[in-house]
C-alpha cells in the first residue's frame, strides 16, 4: 500500500472563521428577554458596555456555543448581527471589500476586550468581524533573596 505523504508549506495555521457572538437588537428590551427566555431558556445580566441597556445573554451550551448580546434597536429595521471570529479584522475587512462587500462601521476597538468591525455582504445582509486582543503574558517576579540582609 503506498504512503499518503503531504508537503509542509510553511504557512500558519488558519483560525477557524466560526461565529463567537450574535447581538438581538430589540424594541422592548423586558419582553425580548421574556420572549427568548421562556423560547430557549436563556438568562440575562446587565454589563457595562458602551451601548445604554446592554444584556449579556447566557445560551447554556458548551464551551464552544456562542453566547450573545441584548440591546436597544438602533435603526429601523436592524436585525440580528452574527460576529465571526477572525485573525485580524483589518485584514478580512479588506478582504470583505476586495470581494464586493463593504464595512459599515471601521475597525473599532472594545477595551480590554478585542476589535470588531461592522461589514455588509454582495446581498445586503449585516455582519461583524471579531478579532480577539491578544493578551500579553507577563512574567511573575522574581523572589528577593534575603541573604546579606539583617
Amino acid at each position: 500500500m503506498a504512503k499518503v505523504t503531504r508537503k509542509r508549506t510553511g504557512k500558519v495555521a488558519k483560525m477557524p472563521a466560526s461565529i463567537c457572538w450574535f447581538e438581538v437588537p430589540a424594541d422592548d428590551i423586558a419582553r425580548a428577554k421574556k420572549f427568548y427566555g421562556r423560547l430557549f431558556g436563556w438568562t440575562f445580566a446587565k454589563i457595562p458596555a458602551a451601548i445604554h441597556d446592554y444584556w449579556h445573554i447566557d445560551t447554556a451550551g458548551k464551551d464552544a456555543s456562542p453566547d450573545g448580546g441584548l440591546m436597544p434597536r438602533m435603526y429601523p429595521g436592524q436585525s440580528i448581527t452574527n460576529y465571526v471570529a477572525v485573525p485580524s479584522v483589518s485584514r478580512a475587512a479588506a478582504k470583505v471589500q476586495k470581494l464586493g462587500g463593504s464595512v459599515c462601521k471601521p475597525k473599532t476597538e472594545v477595551p480590554g476586550m478585542g476589535y470588531f468591525a461592522i461589514c455588509e455582504d454582495t446581498e445586503g445582509n449585516t455582519f461583524a468581524l471579531w478579532e480577539p486582543m491578544r493578551h500579553k503574558t507577563r512574567k511573575a517576579p522574581r523572589a528577593r533573596s534575603s541573604k546579606g540582609r539583617s
